[in-house]
């Protein structure tokens, strides 16, 4: 019976670590999430703010709607689309998510 106590007692010993280590491995899971999440996510946002910054007239986009279109008029922060023939809306700039493909696919 004594048995059981001694192993516990020893558990419960070896359960508090060197807090140096346990910064350590603290430091190393926010170093992983940033490089696993952080970064691609900010690359990702610097590439699509460098796709509606370089829009002009003639593209043919989609929007985060899901509304395709050929870009008519660019402005600082509201693009004209031709949704259909003699159909233009006005929606903001941010809002366009992809430029489309000759085959009509997104590109990225």
């Amino acid at each position: 019976m004594n048995i059981p106590m001694i192993l516990a007692q020893d558990a419960a010993q070896n359960t508090q670590g060197n807090p140096m280590s346990m910064f350590i491995t603290l430091a190393l899971l926010v170093v992983i999430f940033y490089f696993m999440l952080i970064r691609p996510q900010r690359k990702q946002q610097k590439e699509l703010k460098a796709r509606q910054d370089a829009l002009k007239s003639g593209d043919k986009v989609i929007t985060a709607g899901g509304i395709y279109g050929i870009v008519r008029e660019v402005k600082d922060t509201t693009v004209r689309l031709e949704v259909a023939p003699n159909t233009v809306i006005k929606i903001v700039k941010s809002q366009v998510v992809h430029t489309v493909g000759k085959d009509g696919s997104p590109e990225d």
